[in-house]
């Protein structure tokens, strides 16, 4: 018994050398951390349970039978992060280039399989090379065995993605259909055809950087949610966006203590310019509404004219949704409208409570909007509020413009609470433009065209540039200070926190996609 226990250790000391000193050191050198380290920090201390450390591949094509190492190139396991039960495979790029193959795929299933069996997050650590292609369609299909899993568990559990080095051409897919992708700036990159191809195919000179880089990701495509500067950071990005999750669809997010003080946030009632066209910051009123540091931007540098992110209220986790003034006037875009949706979706999967502040002045004109599909684009944040069933809630900060009043998580599509401050605008469009189309021939015929315009656009200012119509009609619950909102906002969430809502019965939905 003693000699088998020798033996068994002998194995496991062999394969946590993984690819050798050399290829570790390879690593160290682009700055990068090895997969065991990544587990190591990421997981609470001693917690990390190893599943399949044994397995090898079973090729002997192109002499892989010479090239045999226990774990096939993926860490595997579960463990605990802040205490909760989650799940991890981290791919090994020492072994192999952490390249896909069989065994390779098996073991990342099997924990995405026990992950949607106990009801826990997963967390996919990647840095590959790709498939492996000595063993050809076996890669493949393990990849495809990889993919299906990541639907079923999508809206289930938390599924979040690190980019730590390359993926590229299939491998990216598995990122792309779990909820949340981070990519470390300088040493990751993805895409679906690398630099050489394209050059290839286009005769564009691109290098991998520019083409899938965390940077590339983050400000063009949208590709990546968070990016860091390094792992380190990155995996305390992962930690505290999973600290505003659930365990899983069935549960809430776990609330942490909070004490009830003064709730009144004087600084917001100077936060509204006196000139409705000047612009604000909605981070400003965010933080000044939010627990003090808890708010987390998601998708910071893309789409920039609306702000998405988590925070927590009184403790207890909510997802916000905000135009930007200070970016494009907080105008409605085809990424704006995707990157919200998106949120929603997400939030409302995991029964995150939504947050709306709300400044829009409507739809970015243009051909190149139109051309591109913002009629579609438009009506996926539309669709997301109107079949999200958590507890919903609107502060209207200034202007509520046109058919963009209606998305925003207006009343008529079932937001729970709609607040406004006494600065709120709203109406089909802006005065002027309303007072030029209503007014036109008084306009044309008075002696002084400007001065009646004028006239008139306060006439229309004074009926619509303001919140009352809407709360006399109870599209508005209440027109509030803004120092009041944190407090409405506590006790409203507070009152809604048992919200039920029945969908009807169908298959699924048909998001216009």
């Amino acid at each position: 018994m003693k000699e088998k226990i020798e033996q068994l250790e002998e194995k496991i000391a062999e394969g946590l050398k993984g690819g050798g000193e050399k290829r570790i050191k390879a690593q160290h050198d682009k700055g990068k951390l090895t997969a065991r380290e990544r587990i190591h920090f990421l997981m609470d201390e001693g917690s990390f349970q190893e599943i399949g450390a044994l397995v090898t591949h079973r090729s002997t094509n192109f002499g892989l039978d010479k090239q045999q190492f226990y774990g096939d190139g993926v860490v595997t396991g579960y463990g605990t992060i802040n205490g909760r039960l989650t799940y991890v495979f981290a791919q090994d790029f020492t072994v192999m280039g952490g390249s896909l193959a069989e065994a390779h795929a098996q073991k990342i299933v099997r924990v995405m399989d026990l992950a949607m069996q106990n009801g826990a997050p997963i967390i996919g650590l990647n840095d590959s090379g790709g498939a492996r292609i000595q063993e050809g369609v076996v890669s493949l299909g393990g990849y495809a065995d990889i993919f299906y899993r990541n639907t079923l568990a999508s809206g289930v559990i938390p599924q979040i993605s690190a980019v730590m080095g390359p993926c590229a051409g299939g491998a990216v897919y598995s990122p792309a259909l779990t909820d949340f992708i981070m990519m470390v700036e300088k040493t990751s990159y993805m895409f679906v055809t690398g630099p050489n191809v394209v050059k290839t195919v286009t005769h564009e000179e691109v290098t991998s950087e520019e083409l899938g880089g965390a940077s590339t990701h983050a400000t063009k495509s949208g590709v990546a949610h968070l990016t860091a500067a390094n792992e380190i950071a990155l995996i305390k990005d992962i930690k505290e966006t999973l600290s505003y999750l659930p365990q899983n669809c069935e549960e809430d997010p776990e609330p942490i203590p909070y004490e009830s003080g003064n709730e009144t946030r004087e600084k917001l009632n100077d936060i509204i310019p006196d000139n409705p066209n000047q612009p604000y910051d909605i981070k400003e009123v965010i933080e000044d509404t939010v627990d003090a540091g808890s708010f987390k931007e998601i998708h910071k540098d893309y789409a920039e004219n609306i702000v998405c992110g988590f925070a927590r209220l009184g403790g207890k986790s909510i997802g916000i949704v905000a135009n930007q003034p200070a970016f494009l006037a907080g105008v409605l875009n085809i990424e704006a409208s995707k990157k919200a949706a998106r949120f929603v979706r997400t939030c409302d999967c995991f029964n995150v409570p939504l947050l709306v502040f709300e400044d829009v002045p409507g739809f970015l004109p243009g051909t190149d909007q139109e051309w591109n599909g913002i009629i579609t684009e438009g009506a996926k944040l539309l669709f997301a509020f109107s079949e999200a069933t958590v507890p919903r809630i609107t502060v209207i900060t200034r202007k509520a413009y046109g058919g963009a009043y209606d998305v925003m998580n207006s009343k008529h599509i079932g937001a729970d609470m709609n607040f406004a401050w006494p600065s709120a605008e709203i109406a089909v469009m802006g005065a002027k433009g309303a007072a030029e189309i209503i007014f036109r021939r008084e306009i044309l015929e008075a002696d002084d065209s400007a001065a009646k315009l004028k006239e008139k656009e306060d006439e229309y200012a004074e009926l619509f540039a303001n919140p009352y119509n809407a709360a006399a009609r109870g599209y508005v619950d209440e027109v509030i200070k803004p120092s009041e909102t944190r407090e409405k906002l506590i006790t409203s969430f507070k009152m809604l926190e048992n919200k039920v809502v029945r969908l009807p019965k169908k298959k699924h939905s048909n998001i216009p996609l």
